[in-house]
């Protein structure tokens, strides 16, 4: 009999912002923003006391402003994030060495086997999370299950400074009634797509067939339909490194022109540059990705000699875009880096190259 596996999910509350308020005292209980400003620039991370008031990552900073006129805005320290993430890291090798970071904040442990001999991933989970307060300062949240996506999905249920598990006998039962917009992996746009056929959580989702997924949302049909049904067969992947990080989307309908297309690249940008900000990676190299009605595909590069700033890459994206005349109507666009900072890499392997848009890692 093959033995169930025992995946811990480890996410930091508020990472950014909650290294702030723990450097400096006089931020603690208030609306912090880490990144951006109130003219210009995109938050990075936000406090939750800046939640209550609607503040999220990715947000402009000047609507983040007037959500909260009182928001204090933090620039980002990411050679402090990274020193906290690697003591975070030594602290889960502690248990074991398969480990598979996401980002600065968060990581895949599996505890199936482990190197203090404790059955119950359950209470290895809790003494991480009293490690991390005690040791590092801050609080993190944990999810437990027999796969990652479980996991994943569990971290969230009891954040923040909380922990949930989901059991192999409660999986199907539990993803039934989740809200679809909660399953790891659809995001936003997948859901309101889901949302629109008559899928609000995992029952109806599981009342389409795997033929009618495939049909509707391609290849992400398969991940749909196993998801619901709490299959989800990838293992811990330690000592993957970083080559390229980017946000990619496909479009209901093919866009012509710069007026459709140049409003579909900055959703993608801000999107990317949410990313970018969880990582703490930069990128030499600018890449923009065009995927045709007819599917056919083209890429367009332009690489620096230093590390551009978001500014930057967004200007480059354009000057790509409009490089040479788009012939033909546009089904996928694409932006990455590439080219990243390979000793921030070195530390903190994690996603794989290309990311849909509101997907999962592909």
């Amino acid at each position: 009999m093959e033995k169930i596996r025992k995946i811990i999910h480890v996410d930091m509350d508020a990472f950014y912002a909650s290294v702030e308020q723990m450097d400096d005292p006089e931020l603690m209980g208030k609306p912090v923003a880490v990144g951006g400003n109130r003219e210009r620039g995109v938050v990075a991370a936000a406090s939750y006391e800046a939640r209550k008031y609607g503040v999220r990552s990715a947000m402009s900073g000047k609507l983040a402003a007037l959500k909260c006129p009182h928001l204090i805005f933090a620039k980002p320290r990411f050679d402090r994030y990274k020193e906290l993430s690697n003591q975070i890291r030594d602290i889960f090798f502690d248990y074991t060495d398969l480990v598979e970071p996401l980002s600065l904040d968060e990581a895949f442990l599996d505890v199936t086997e482990n190197k203090v001999n404790n059955p119950s991933a359950t209470l290895i989970a809790e003494e991480i999370r009293k490690r991390i307060r005690e040791e590092v300062g801050l609080n993190a949240s944990a999810g437990i299950s027999y796969n990652k996506f479980l996991a994943k999905t569990a971290s969230d249920i009891n954040k923040p400074n909380g922990q949930a598990v989901i059991l192999p006998k409660e999986a199907e039962a539990f993803l039934e009634k989740l809200a679809i917009e909660k399953f790891f992996g659809i995001g936003k746009v997948t859901a309101e797509k889901m949302k629109a056929i008559g899928i609000h959580n995992g029952y109806d989702l599981k009342q389409f067939s795997l033929q009618y997924l495939t049909k509707k949302f391609g290849k992400s049909g398969l991940h749909f339909y196993n998801i619901v049904r709490g299959i989800h067969s990838s293992e811990v992947q330690p000592n993957r490194l970083r080559k390229s990080l980017s946000a990619e989307n496909t479009f209901d309908k093919d866009l012509t022109g710069e007026g459709q297309w140049i409003p579909a690249l900055k959703d993608i940008f801000d999107e990317l540059n949410r990313r970018i900000a969880r990582t703490g990676v930069k990128g030499r190299t600018v890449t923009l990705k065009i995927k045709y009605l007819d599917f056919s595909l083209q890429t367009r590069s332009k690489t620096f000699e230093q590390f551009p700033e978001m500014e930057k890459i967004w200007d480059t994206v354009v000057d790509l875009l409009r490089q040479e005349t788009l012939q033909k109507p546009v089904r996928l666009f694409g932006i990455g880096i590439s080219n990243l900072n390979v000793e921030l890499e070195q530390s903190h392997f994690g996603m794989q190259l290309w990311l849909d848009f509101d997907g999962e890692s592909r």
